[in-house]
């Protein structure tokens, strides 16, 4: 790989002796991996399990895999995994993913909240927050809301809010130019300077939503010292109540440049792609401010058409709040401020569209409802599973009644379709099909 000769220079300073071997690794194949995803009912023993994680393996998934189109797996790089494992939020807490697409980060995040608490998902660009919503749905979880906003916009909502912020911050790419060689054209001598500038301008309005007593993770997929330690250090001089948290040094990570507490990844010591994280926690103790309760917001028709259905079709009530936008309806986490002046890209768990005299299923819905909360299922096999997905009616064997039906693949919803005759009328999204 043809490396900028400044970038050469810089890491020959930084690394001496290392630096041979840190080059010489840009030479070799990027490191693909997955991670499963626990809120999936039925699981799969994958092999090749990357260590000290929890769900993290290496491998590469087909996005056209049933694992992958059910959720039960989401593509990751071992580096990147370590920043959701360093932030492990608990469950119920609140969390912020402030800079999120393609989601990685925000998945992984869901997977330790386990469907209790908030999560707000955001990223600034409208095309990038497309892909997030696609990923998050995917995923099937409750709890979580996708905005596509200017962390500015945020602040000005979540004063002081959330429990854990995540930002993994726009950066100059250098961890990604043995995935992403493209990365390398848009590299110059000042580029990481100008990064940090506008890190620490996202940092600003981060502090501002973070709750007294809370903590914040810190990263970027480069190596350079002005993203990385120099950004800390102004940070933790910006706001003393401030104070490190160590990063575990796992799996060949190691310290950051005169900073013990945070963690770096070369790849030429982790088996992985570049990254550096930080964890700060404020010190102060924390204070519990009281939240308007969120009420309901449907029409007396709308609210029987949506208990009719689930009467009859789910095993279980979902938690949280109900919102109409036009004639979709949607299931929020309690606790949430007035989001009105916010661009939302999901406004929490798709349910359905409300139609005349019914309420017709969401893909999203039963793709987040388990095996068992749904009255009525249909498992495909992975032939009609390839029917299905490239947009085609499943024919069947056996009888079954006239309506709504979740269809599973290896025990995982896919979403909701309608039995009419000796068919399954096919419900799989356009956009997603192939």
């Amino acid at each position: 790989m043809l490396l900028p000769d400044k970038f050469v220079e810089k890491y020959q300073t930084i690394l001496g002796s290392k630096a041979k071997a840190f080059l010489k690794s840009f030479d070799q194949e990027p490191i693909w991996a997955f991670r499963t995803n626990p809120l999936k009912k039925e699981q799969f023993p994958f092999e090749n399990a990357i260590a000290n994680t929890v769900w993290g393996h290496y491998g590469k998934i087909s996005g056209k895999s049933a694992e992958h189109v059910s959720g039960l797996v989401y593509s990751q790089e071992p580096a990147a995994q370590m920043v959701g494992q360093v932030a492990a939020p608990k469950r119920g807490m609140k969390v912020l993913d402030l800079a999120a697409a393609p989601g990685g980060k925000t998945t992984h995040l869901l997977s330790y909240l386990d469907n209790s608490g908030i999560l707000v998902s955001n990223d600034i660009s409208k095309k990038r927050s497309k892909i997030l919503v696609e990923n998050v749905e995917r995923f099937g979880a409750r709890n979580v809301v996708v905005t596509n906003e200017s962390p500015k916009n945020l602040a000005r909502v979540f004063e002081h809010y959330f429990d854990l912020i995540v930002l993994d911050a726009p950066c100059s790419g250098e961890g990604m130019f043995r995935k992403d060689p493209a990365a390398i054209q848009y590299w110059h001598e000042d580029y990481p300077m100008e990064c940090a500038s506008l890190q620490k301008e996202i940092l600003v309005e981060a502090m501002k939503m973070l709750a007294i007593g809370g903590s914040i993770v810190y990263s970027t997929c480069t190596w350079a010292p002005e993203e990385n330690e120099a950004v800390i250090r102004w940070l933790l001089s910006q706001y003393d109540y401030l104070e490190l948290v160590n990063v575990p040094k796992l799996n060949g990570m190691v310290q950051g440049i005169d900073m013990p507490q945070v963690a770096r990844m070369y790849p030429h010591l982790f088996k992985g792609e570049g990254q550096f994280i930080a964890k700060l926690s404020d010190r102060r103790a924390p204070q519990t401010r009281a939240i308007k309760p969120n009420k309901n917001q449907l029409k007396k028709e709308q609210e029987q058409l949506w208990q009719e259905f689930a009467h009859k079709h789910l095993n279980v009530k979902l938690d949280g709040f109900y919102q109409t936008f036009g004639d979709n309806l949607y299931l929020l986490p309690h606790g949430l401020p007035d989001m009105s002046q916010l661009k939302i890209a999901r406004n929490g768990l798709h349910l359905g569209t409300f139609k005349k005299n019914r309420f017709e299923p969401s893909f999203a819905l039963g793709i987040a409802l388990r095996k068992g909360e749904v009255v009525q299922s249909i498992e495909i096999d992975i032939e009609q599973f390839k029917v299905y997905t490239s947009g085609n009616i499943i024919p069947l064997t056996t009888n079954y009644e006239n309506g709504w039906y979740q269809i599973l693949i290896n025990g995982n919803g896919l979403g909701f379709a309608k039995v009419v005759g000796n068919t399954i009328k096919n419900y799989f999204p356009k956009g997603l099909r192939f």
